[in-house]
């Protein structure tokens, strides 16, 4: 059997069971300077919609 995370033809997937850290962690985190992130389950990228708001990290 494959692992359950990593990389097909350049693009990353994640079939785990979503958890809420790894959920905030890939649509919300001002942290991380990607706008596009892997998915939270599946094949792909999701948006960093901290970065797509302008939002980052107090200083």
């Amino acid at each position: 059997m494959g692992s359950k995370t990593g990389k097909f033809l350049g693009v990353p997937y994640d079939w785990r069971r979503p958890t809420l850290d790894r959920t905030r962690s890939r649509w919300w985190n001002p942290d991380d300077p990607r706008l596009f992130t892997p998915k939270v389950l599946g094949w792909g990228y999701d948006l960093n919609f901290a970065r797509l708001f302008g939002r980052h990290p107090k200083n």
